[in-house]
């Protein structure tokens, strides 16, 4: 178990895999054990640092609310704890909103850049503000919540693609899991956090190759926030794929595509 005090918080990480440095970036409430998975894969071909994010997983919850910087500031400190003074970094929905507040701040640590199903906030468009889902009747928070993971994710969808139905229920296993009051303020902490996001203007200070990839029905990020993303990204690329917020999952040619454009290979 490795922690990295950080002021009021101790930062949970872990180290995996072999190759060509990674920093993974996890999304809105997910924390290294959710989302083991998609980190093992990378795995298989990078040496990748992940850590739980401020108020999530086995990270403290920490006493006033934070904001982006502050989430950004975590990962640059754990950079350097581990003593890389550069690396590729991948960040997913929320973490990608969190990557991108830590490339136009350091853009000299980073070797190349992946933004998944992420937004930029201002004028660049905001991803859906989850804090209005709290204020749903519980039935219909589970309803939002799935057309907003797929705008297709209806009921007859799901009977007919058993993919798409295993991350939905995976998903509702999640959200249906006893939680602590500590960790319902930790995951409202970083709600409140994305409010505040917003790179728009600082985004042509991102001055690595850059790999803008989402989901062409994904109801969280729409696909019109990656494309002004990489509007603003000097040479960014972007990639739309078969698939809603976790097109990572799928869409099989999404991971080879992020793996090949990490590693600076032709896609």
């Amino acid at each position: 178990m490795a922690t990295l005090q950080l002021g009021d918080i101790d930062l949970y990480w872990e180290r995996r895999g072999e190759g060509p440095r990674l920093l993974f970036v996890n999304g809105s409430g997910a924390s290294i054990e959710s989302a083991g998975p998609l980190i093992d894969a990378f795995a298989r071909q990078f040496e990748v640092v992940v850590h739980d994010q401020r108020g999530l997983g086995r990270t403290t919850v920490p006493e006033r609310q934070p904001t982006m910087a502050d989430f950004a500031r975590d990962a640059c400190a754990l950079l350097d704890h581990v003593g890389w003074d550069r690396a590729n970094v991948f960040g997913i929905s929320f973490g990608g909103m969190v990557a991108q507040e830590f490339a136009v701040t350091w853009p000299e640590r980073i070797d190349r850049l992946v933004l998944c199903c992420t937004s930029s906030g201002g004028d660049g468009g905001s991803s859906y503000p989850l804090e209005k889902l709290a204020t749903l009747p519980l039935d219909e928070q589970v309803q939002m919540s799935t057309r907003l993971l797929d705008t297709r994710f209806d009921g007859e969808w799901l009977a007919d693609h058993a993919g798409d139905r295993a991350i939905v229920d995976v998903l509702e296993a999640r959200r249906a899991a006893p939680k602590t009051d500590e960790r319902k303020r930790g995951e409202r902490m970083q709600i409140l956090a994305r409010q505040g996001h917003d790179v728009w203007a600082r985004l042509g200070r991102i001055t690595s190759p850059t790999l803008v990839a989402c989901g062409t029905y994904d109801g969280l990020a729409p696909p019109a926030n990656s494309e002004a993303i990489a509007s603003r990204i000097p040479n960014a690329e972007l990639r739309c794929y078969e698939g809603g917020h976790l097109f990572v999952f799928q869409d099989a040619q999404a991971l080879p595509d992020i793996t090949a454009f990490l590693r600076g290979r032709s896609m």
